[in-house]
């Protein structure tokens, strides 16, 4: 195998790939990217859960196949000088790397060693700009659950109806939702539940554009094609959260807020809580405000935002300071609407216009006498 390209095209591919190397394994040749070298050059990376393989251009001497570590791989490209690169493989799996003056030499592994990627049976498929799937990731990742007792809730629904999105994480003490419209053409109702990991994967992959991102769906895994890089992932398998059943649709009290008045007096607030105890800060509904307080055994902190209530404006209620502040933060809208029961239900935070765009629900939790 011989092959010249772009110092820079190389460096984003094996970045990229490496994205899904893994980082220790029984097998080491998951510990390595696959380069396959032909019309193009192609870098695969795979830990049996996900996989990347991307597509550069590249004038190829001989084609063939070579497996490098990852890290070996990514640090040497990274090190070269700017201009063109040059892959050879001689002797078998003794593998050169040049570029300018400077020379490496390393022993690959055989190629045949290295699993194929699974094949994506399309049952379903469709499209959307990458720049809106990765913030419908970015404002709803957050509240994928870390416990691996209930893999399901690792990942997040997608669900398709009709030419819309719904995309959903939980994780059992708040939950995120965001929904788009999406080029969905003829394609049946479906839904799927896709990894954490992976997503985190898709959205570092997506760019600021509008240009689409083709997903499809097969009976174990999906498929997020990217311009010329490929996302394979397998799908968690399980009952996930019915999710609109679980969400209140009436209220004893609303409350609208400006979003940046009130993630300010809350972040303000919140400077002093020690994440050893998890002090609970206290929102005092009123009916032109909330009250923001905490009280730690050394500390206490007030602070206040304007808001229009609607409602019984005499409520006390108590959040974790960072399951409140994500769903704030991650809420893409000016306006919030902040939506009560009373303080031991969940609090529910949707666009003040009404749309339904997005719900946050957040649940209290119980606040020391006193405190």
């Amino acid at each position: 195998m011989k092959f010249s390209c772009e110092k820079s095209l190389l460096q984003a591919a094996a970045a990229t790939a490496g994205r899904c190397a893994a980082a220790k394994s029984p097998l080491p040749t998951l510990e390595g990217l696959l380069i396959q070298a032909g019309t193009d050059v192609r870098v695969t990376g795979y830990d049996l859960k996900k996989g990347i393989y991307t597509t550069i251009p590249a004038d190829v001497a001989e084609p063939g196949s070579i497996v490098l570590g990852a890290r070996f791989l990514n640090d040497i490209v990274r090190s070269l000088p700017g201009g063109i690169v040059t892959v050879s493989v001689e002797d078998g799996l003794s593998t050169r790397i040049e570029c300018g003056d400077s020379h490496f030499t390393t022993v690959g592994t055989d190629s045949g060693d290295y699993p194929e990627l699974p094949t994506v049976d399309k049952e379903n498929a469709i499209a959307l700009p990458q720049n809106i799937l990765s913030r419908m990731i970015r404002q709803t990742v957050f509240a994928v659950s870390d416990n691996e007792s209930r893999p399901v809730y690792t990942g997040e629904l997608f669900e398709v109806k009709g030419d819309t999105l719904t995309v959903v994480a939980v994780d059992g003490y708040r939950l995120a939702l965001r929904r788009e419209k999406v080029d969905a053409g003829d394609v049946e109702d479906c839904s799927f539940i896709v990894p954490g990991a992976t997503l985190n994967d898709l959205e570092k992959l997506c760019g600021d554009t509008d240009e689409k991102v083709s997903i499809t769906v097969g009976a174990k895994h999906i498929s997020f094609v990217v311009g010329d890089t490929v996302l394979v992932s397998r799908r968690l398998e399980g009952e996930f959260l019915n999710y609109s059943r679980s969400i209140p649709s009436q209220f004893a009290l609303t409350a609208d807020a400006d979003k940046e008045e009130l993630v300010q007096a809350v972040s303000r607030v919140a400077i002093i809580v020690d994440e050893r105890t998890k002090d609970a800060l206290r929102l005092k509904l009123e009916a032109d405000r909330i009250t923001i307080t905490c009280r730690t055994g050394i500390s206490q902190a007030k602070d206040q935002c304007p808001v229009k209530t609607d409602g019984e404006a005499s409520l006390e209620i108590g959040f974790n300071n960072r399951y409140l502040l994500d769903a704030l933060k991650a809420a893409p809208a000016d306006d919030l609407k902040l939506c009560f029961n009373n303080a031991s239900s969940p609090c529910v935070i949707v666009p003040a216009d009404g749309s339904d765009s997005f719900s946050y629900m957040v649940l209290p939790v119980r606040l020391k006498a006193g405190a």
